[in-house]
């Protein structure tokens, strides 16, 4: 399965009342309820993850609102609905679709407006603070109860709504509420393109009575600092023509704007981060003697073995993320010359002071070369590795830069068993950049590796402490006997770029600046800014 896009809008629009979104077999969100309108513009914005390869299919529902109780009740007017899939939806960008009643009758000319946009890889959220000064007083006997609404002007002319503030009730000077919108649904991150702002004098049965507006773009709004803010003029285009005299009808006033960066996967590789592979082989006696043709290390000149394809097919992705292309290969679980005592750390080109292999190929050949040499054994013990991978990724830690990330691939034959130490190797490791991948090579049974995989629940250590971030990730090689190569790598990999975000996160530790080529002139987007990392995976 690949990984989710996710899907920021499903901005609904059309019809009166409020729209239910529903997973054909349970209700997924809803949106707000507009008052007295037979056009209504939505706010509440639909936030799902796609798979390219699902039929995701969805259905739209339009209720007219007589009570307080939820959707759908007795006294609630079903005003129609609409059934889709999100392909379709992400197909058309904007989906325009008649609305139905039972038994598949048209609801007269209504219909139901869906807006989707992708929000996956976008660069950040802005919070904003916005207040108002001297606005018109729209109110005979009481000052009038302004709201704001945003609005970002699409390539062919449309509006789509991106904010709708409170209301402040009997106030002529507005402090509202701070938000936050990504700057994909604010200005599709083009910072030149219009958003129109309406000022409105809020009335209960939905006939707001309008105060005035103004254009701006994110540019603008960016000119505050320092002290300064940022000011429109709110203007009454009818009242501008008819009178003389006119100013306008209030001033609204960017008091504040913070700008945050969400930064990715990308955003650090880019930024010169390095991935570090490290493997570590199995060669307990459980493997069985290499010699023999049933060995899982046996060598056969036309195939590889599963401990090859395992190394191959995750190494060659990682390669690509090391510019030295030198990776360390160890082994644990055999005795080695010249003493021939068991280890459950050693280097398999047998030089200990330096156990790194030119590229994936220099890997292989270790490999290959190391088996005539040792004396398969046990136990499997796989703590000392993790614990010196750790330790080694510690010293990354103390240049408080992303410029190293370690991955490490242990391919094993059997349950561990060093459980406990394990599990407690795995806890001290969940601090450093590091990310664990353990594939279960033969026909053993491992379920009690799945113990190391947080999936089902926060792996521990033995005394009860949590690991901070969940980096193991564990598959059985035989439920990829039968598929590609590739298809090995994705599963293991695929939650390695949320952990590496995740890590430095955690640690705000921003990417490094991408170093401009020579023949590129210096300019601004090679100028960092001031940002945060996000916490936690972003979209």
């Amino acid at each position: 399965m690949t990984r989710p896009h996710q899907i920021d809008g499903l901005h609904i629009q059309r019809q009166r009342g409020a729209v239910s979104l529903a997973r054909m077999s349970s209700q997924l969100d809803r949106t707000e309820v507009i008052k007295s309108n037979l056009h209504p513009v939505f706010a509440k914005v639909f936030t799902l993850d796609y798979y390219f390869e699902e039929a995701q299919k969805l259905r739209f529902e339009v209720y007219d609102i007589h009570g307080t109780h939820s959707i759908g009740t007795r006294d609630d007017d079903f005003l129609g609905g609409v059934e889709c899939t999100l392909g379709q939806i992400v197909a058309q960008k904007k989906m325009v679709k008649p609305l139905f009643l039972k038994y598949a009758k048209y609801a007269g000319k209504s219909t139901i407006t869906v807006h989707a946009e992708e929000i996956s890889g976008n660069n950040g959220y802005v919070e904003l603070f916005f207040c108002a000064k001297k606005l018109d007083d729209k109110d005979l006997f009481s000052k009038s109860d302004p709201f704001l609404e945003i609005y970002r002007i699409n390539d062919d002319g449309t509006e789509q709504l991106v904010h709708r503030t409170e209301v402040i009730k009997n106030n002529l000077n507005p402090v509202w509420e701070p938000f936050k919108v990504s700057l994909i649904s604010l200005c599709s991150c083009d910072e030149d393109r219009k958003l129109k702002c309406l000022v409105w004098d809020y009335d209960s049965r939905g006939k707001h009575d309008f105060i005035g507006e103004f254009y701006a773009t994110f540019r603008e709004m960016q000119k505050i600092g320092g002290g300064s803010k940022v000011t429109w003029d709110c203007m009454n285009p009818k009242y501008k023509l008819k009178k003389k005299n006119y100013k306008n009808s209030g001033v609204v006033i960017l008091s504040d704007l913070k700008l945050h960066r969400v930064y990715s996967f990308l955003d650090y590789i880019m930024g010169g981060c390095q991935i570090h592979f490290t493997v570590a082989i199995d060669f307990t006696a459980s493997n069985g003697d290499p010699r023999n043709s049933c060995s899982l290390h046996y060598i056969n000149p036309y195939q590889p073995n599963e401990y090859l394809k395992a190394l191959i097919a995750v190494g060659e992705i990682c390669q690509d993320y090391d510019s030295d292309k030198r990776f360390s290969a160890l082994g644990f679980g055999a005795r080695i010359p010249p003493n021939y005592e068991v280890s459950h750390d050693f280097a398999i080109n047998f030089n200990p002071e330096d156990d790194e292999c030119e590229e994936i190929q220099g890997v292989v050949e270790a490999y290959q070369n190391c088996l005539p040499k040792i004396q398969l054994y046990g136990p499997t013990n796989v703590s000392p590795i993790i614990s010196r991978i750790a330790k080694l990724s510690a010293g990354e830690e103390t240049i408080k830069d992303a410029s190293r990330y370690h991955i490490l691939l242990i391919l094993t034959d059997g349950v561990v068993t060093d459980m406990a130490d394990t599990r407690e190797a795995i806890v001290r490791a969940s601090y450093q950049p590091l990310s664990i991948i353990i594939v279960g090579v033969g026909n053993a049974d491992f379920t009690d590796m799945q113990i190391l995989d947080g999936d089902d629940g926060v792996l521990r250590s033995p005394k009860g402490e949590p690991v901070l971030r969940d980096i193991v990730q564990f598959v059985p090689f035989r439920d990829f006997k039968t598929a590609s190569p590739a298809a090995l790598a994705k599963c293991v990999l695929a939650e390695v770029p949320n952990q590496v975000v995740e890590y430095y996160s955690h640690k705000a530790i921003c990417p490094m600046p991408p170093v401009p080529s020579c023949d590129s002139p210096t300019s601004l987007a090679n100028t960092p800014t001031e940002s945060l990392p996000a916490v936690g995976p972003t979209a």
